[in-house]
């Protein structure tokens, strides 16, 4: 404007709010000013006033939203040619320019391909994908950003001051949060709760706009985060009861998991992208109780359930479905469900090896052997113990102490098993049964999880199993009483995927190959019981008594 250098057409294209059409009236005003301040109007000269008041008909406001016919483009173009009565430049500002027809785009096409020296238009659109290039290329183009939340606070501020109102700078903020870059919606709803009266804070804010407020956001996040579905369906109810709109809640929900996963997906540089809405100290603590899948996730839904509200019959239950899917994922039905239900089992495993990791310092020191033995999963446990494959088994009468009947019952299988030389490879599976048999007539009512005759046992049962029962089987653990062998699963789930025929016939075959007669089992969920101090010791001295006659070469 300094230099005289104008365009004959200018596009304006940015979100609501953002200044389109205040910045094309006053260029309009620098165009035709009388006396320009550094190319800016000076708002004194009868050219500036005339156009502030309407007076002059050379600068027209045109709405294409409920002028977009080609008669009313042809109408405007006949009246361009002719030149300005007050002003030195004829101005048509046309507003959501891209609501013409394309007749009408055509109709003004005409005029911007051969424009007047007096005749200046400046277009202005929210949807710049609708306007046709032939427009695009004849036009200076402006790309008006949104307004950042501190700017559009600090504006609120000044016209709070100059109006009266008393507006705290915490509402301030807040406003300028909810206009989301617009500074003409945050005017609006600065209007909206000084028509409330009383000071104007974020508290007020939150109660004239029927928002829950970022802390019951925060403290609905973490019931979601702790899965805690029932304390999640309780706080909703409360909100909704308050007069809360339930899509401003989930759009709350949103812009919370937005920055979740924004600090931790990128926590060193993406502060910036925040939305400022809730306090560091929040984020921090949300942020550690979820991975960046699960935020992920709990964003798919939330954005799936808005979409989706405003078809809906009943908000309220689409509200609770979502929550319900967010708490809980394997209600989802689909894959991620599944990846939910494995994580899970990972989860559980992953503590029950810590539980037995801690556990084994405090176990005796006599099974040390054997355990050993089961570190390398890559060969048979059997082979480890080399002493024990040759142990004489009549030594094995002193064993017995409880009066069950599968404590007899290997015994007389085992003596014909030394004698058979000309099968070694059989015999080694034969006799590793000896020293296993030494924890069950002792009458453990808790083996360990995974070790001793237990873990050997399943180990030959994966043999006999397809693939899809092994990882479960392995995840289990298992005690003798007398002849009731009892299978603990640590959920439902295995336990269904267990408790069938199949299974069940190779638990059966393999224990009657150990204790040389048929036993009972059942399954059950949860941890087995532990042994007491008096029996570890008893089970420890009769391991022992194996070894009194073995021969040492």
């Amino acid at each position: 404007m300094t230099e005289g250098r104008t365009s004959h057409a200018y596009l304006f294209t940015g979100t609501r709010g953002t200044g389109k059409t205040t910045c094309a009236k006053i260029l309009a005003k620098a165009v035709n000013c009388e006396h320009p301040v550094n190319g800016d109007p000076c708002g004194q000269c009868p050219s500036c006033l005339g156009i502030e008041n309407g007076s002059f008909l050379d600068v027209l406001e045109l709405d294409a939203a409920s002028n977009n016919g080609v008669d009313q483009v042809r109408a405007l173009r006949d009246e361009a040619i002719y030149s300005p009565a007050n002003v030195a430049k004829r101005v048509y500002i046309v507003d959501e320019v891209h609501m013409l027809s394309t007749a009408a785009f055509n109709a003004l096409l005409k005029i911007l391909e051969e424009p007047p020296e007096h005749l200046m238009f400046i277009l202005a659109t929210t949807e710049l994908h609708k306007v046709p290039s032939t427009i695009l290329s004849r036009c200076q183009r402006f790309s008006f950003r949104r307004i950042q939340p501190q700017d559009a606070a600090a504006r609120l501020s000044y016209v709070a001051q100059q109006e009266g109102i008393d507006l705290r700078p915490d509402g301030a903020e807040l406003l300028s949060r909810l206009a989301d870059g617009a500074l003409r919606d945050a005017l609006s709803l600065l209007d909206q709760c000084a028509a409330a009266g009383g000071v104007i804070g974020a508290a007020a804010v939150l109660d004239v706009l029927g928002l829950a407020g970022n802390l019951q956001t925060a403290r609905l996040m973490e019931l979601v985060l702790d899965r805690d579905t029932q304390g999640a369906l309780l706080l909703l109810d409360e909100l909704y009861s308050g007069g809360k709109d339930v899509g401003a809640v989930l759009s709350e929900l949103s812009t919370l998991t937005r920055d979740l996963l924004v600090q931790k997906t990128a926590p060193s540089g993406g502060a910036a992208l925040l939305s400022g809405g809730f306090d560091t100290a929040a984020l921090d603590r949300l942020g550690q109780k979820a991975s960046a899948s699960r935020f992920l996730h709990i964003a798919s839904t939330l954005q799936g359930a808005s979409a989706e509200l405003y078809a809906s019959v009943n908000r309220r239950l689409d509200t609770e479905l979502c929550l319900l899917r967010l708490c809980d994922e394997s209600l989802c039905g689909d894959l991620t469900a599944l990846e939910a239900r494995v994580r899970r089992l990972e989860d559980n495993q992953s503590a029950r090896a810590e539980l037995a990791q801690r556990a084994a310092p405090a176990s005796s020191p006599a099974p040390a052997g054997p355990r050993q033995s089961e570190a390398p999963e890559d060969r048979p446990p059997w082979e480890d113990i080399p002493p024990i494959e040759e142990s004489p088994l009549p030594e094995e009468p002193p064993l017995p102490v409880e009066p069950p009947m599968m404590e007899e019952a290997p015994l007389p299988e085992e003596p014909p098993l030394p004698e058979g030389p000309s099968e070694p490879d059989k015999s080694k599976p034969r006799v590793r049964s000896a020293p296993e048999a030494v924890e069950k007539p002792s009458g453990t009512p808790a083996a360990k999880n995974m070790g001793g005759w237990w873990r050997t046992l399943i180990e030959n049962c994966k043999g006999r199993l397809p693939p899809m029962y092994r990882p479960f089987l392995g995840m289990c653990a298992g005690t003798l009483e007398g002849s009731l062998l009892t299978v603990y699963a640590p959920d439902q789930l295995t336990l269904g995927r267990l408790d069938n025929d199949r299974v069940r016939e190779a638990l059966a075959q393999e224990m009657e190959t150990i204790a040389g007669g048929p036993v009972r089992m059942t399954f059950r969920t949860g941890e087995p019981p532990k042994s007491s101090p008096e029996e570890n010791l008893k089970n420890l001295l009769q391991f022992g008594k194996q070894f009194d006659n073995i021969e040492i070469k």
